[in-house]
């Protein structure tokens, strides 16, 4: 069984995100020294060492789709204006600003979520645990099992790749930190879609009918 421990110790050694180290451990069977040794095979624990260094290059990327009904905007780092400007660089960016098009996330990572949303958020599902005649000894278990899903819809980094569902959107940009060598980061990013949180107005073509009929 892997622990909370294990992940936490594992990502203490290593620096690599938790969902991360969480895998490498399932594969090891639990084994640390194995799990750290498929790390740096995927080459994670040397994008970790990356992530301190500070990215101030980068650029805004925009992405319009459905004939202007959806647009993006992301601001994606890097250390350099060189990486920047490389192809490699600019496909991330474009492919980071699809699928925020298309997935929707809220935030850019969990450590952007408030606590007192998290909490909220946590609260909920606790209720919804209970409603469902779960016992209250294994309720807890599944908040935390469903709040990590919460994470995977809402954060940016968590989401399944579009293009790719076995990778999230970090392992996509691990793999670039490695091929390209400089730490690259997401700072933010807004989605526009046409009409949003705007109420509208529902056609009632029966009703409409029956007034021109007996106007």
């Amino acid at each position: 069984m892997i622990t909370a421990a294990m992940v936490k110790e594992l990502r203490e050694r290593t620096g690599v995100g938790m969902m991360d180290c969480k895998n490498a451990l399932v594969e090891a069977d639990g084994d640390i020294e194995k799990a750290i040794e498929i790390l740096r095979t995927k080459g994670l624990a040397k994008a970790a060492k990356k992530a301190g260094r500070i990215a101030s290059e980068g650029v805004v990327e925009a992405y319009i789709h459905m004939g202007g009904r959806i647009g993006v905007l992301v601001e994606v780092n890097c250390e350099t204006d060189f990486v920047a400007k490389t192809d490699d660089f600019r496909q991330l960016c474009r492919d980071i600003a699809m699928q925020i098009a298309a997935s929707k996330p809220e935030y850019v990572s969990r450590e952007e979520i408030e606590p007192e949303v998290i909490e909220k958020e946590k609260n909920i599902l606790r209720q919804q645990a209970l409603n469902e005649g779960k016992p209250e000894k294994v309720v807890e278990k599944m908040v935390e099992g469903r709040i990590e899903k919460f994470y995977k819809e809402a954060c940016l980094l968590e989401q399944p790749f579009i293009k790719d569902t076995d990778k999230t959107i970090q392992d996509v940009i691990n793999e670039k930190i490695v091929k390209l060598g400089e730490n690259i980061t997401v700072r933010r990013f807004a989605r526009y879609e046409v009409g949003e949180g705007i109420e509208k107005k529902c056609a009632d073509f029966a009703g409409e009918v029956m007034a021109q009929i007996n106007s």
